[in-house]
């Protein structure tokens, strides 16, 4: 196992891109269906991944790890259409929140039960850390009168769904990255294929290409650099690291939309500089 540093490194750019990414699906879903937008993201960067592995000729990995990628890229997909369905029954910020949180704590749970408990200061590191996740993904008016029980409950499922698919992509990449990128695409684009030939979107069917490439390229993207991140260190570290990316959502924001972060976002924030210090230490 290599350094701390090197893991903190990674799962940073991995929250980044994840931020990116769901800031050009968010900008796109304005003007077209988000499934669709998911959708398309998810076929055209399998395309790019099968290429890449045939063209690199990389040798298949045992069954069991392609099973892994392609059971977490399966449940992961439908995770995410429960997600968008959570935010469209209530209260979003308090929604966002819990998944967040759940997202982060159930791959920091699996952790602790397998690798053991960590030292002091990667103990602190993860406590601020599910404290800043908590805070970001919180939004103005984000006090929950308004969110129903079902809202929350669904977007407790897709945090722990999430979570899962964070501890799966692990065990997956363990028998090599890309494939476990690819195998997971397969399963993800599957699942996210039969979600819009059932749920069937009304309007936007056109103009969602581009968006959908750019987002699903940069969740590409940031899935490498998680699983690279969850095999040279902690899985805990590198999944409380990765979920803090609706910072770089809120920061992309601000610099293109000019939206104005909330003071508790700001607060969380220097929560998670925090607690990164303390994961890289």
């Amino acid at each position: 196992m290599v350094s701390s540093g090197a893991t903190a490194g990674l799962s940073l750019l991995s929250a980044a891109t994840w931020g990116g990414s769901d800031f050009a699906g968010g900008w796109g879903a304005r003007r077209a269906s988000s499934l669709l937008i998911t959708a398309s993201g998810q076929v055209v960067s399998l395309a790019a991944l099968l290429c890449i592995c045939l063209a690199l000729r990389l040798p298949v990995p045992a069954t069991k790890y392609l099973v892994y990628a392609g059971i977490g890229g399966f449940e992961g997909a439908f995770a995410l259409a429960i997600f968008y369905r959570a935010l469209a029954m209530g209260a979003m910020g308090l929604t966002a929140a819990l998944t967040g949180l759940l997202t982060a704590l159930v791959p920091v749970v699996f952790d602790l039960l397998h690798a053991g408990w960590p030292g002091m200061f990667t103990t602190a590191g993860l406590a601020l850390g599910l404290s800043a996740i908590w805070m970001i993904s919180q939004s103005q008016g984000a006090s929950g009168s308004g969110t129903p029980a079902r809202a929350l409950l669904l977007g407790a499922c897709a945090g722990t769904g999430f979570g899962a698919q964070l501890i799966l992509f692990k065990m997956g990449a363990e028998g090599g990255v890309l494939w476990a990128l690819t195998s997971g695409r397969i399963a993800g684009a599957v699942a996210i294929l039969l979600t819009v030939a059932i749920a069937r979107p009304k309007g936007g069917w056109s103009g969602f290409w581009l968006a959908g490439i750019i987002s699903g390229s940069l969740d590409a993207v940031g899935n490498l650099f998680y699983m690279l991140a969850s095999q040279k260190g902690r899985l805990d570290v590198a999944a409380v690291i990765c979920s803090m990316y609706p910072a770089g959502t809120i920061v992309l924001a601000g610099l293109i939309l000019r939206e104005r972060p909330t003071r508790k976002q700001l607060a969380g924030m220097g929560l998670a500089l925090a607690a990164v210090a303390l994961l890289s230490a």
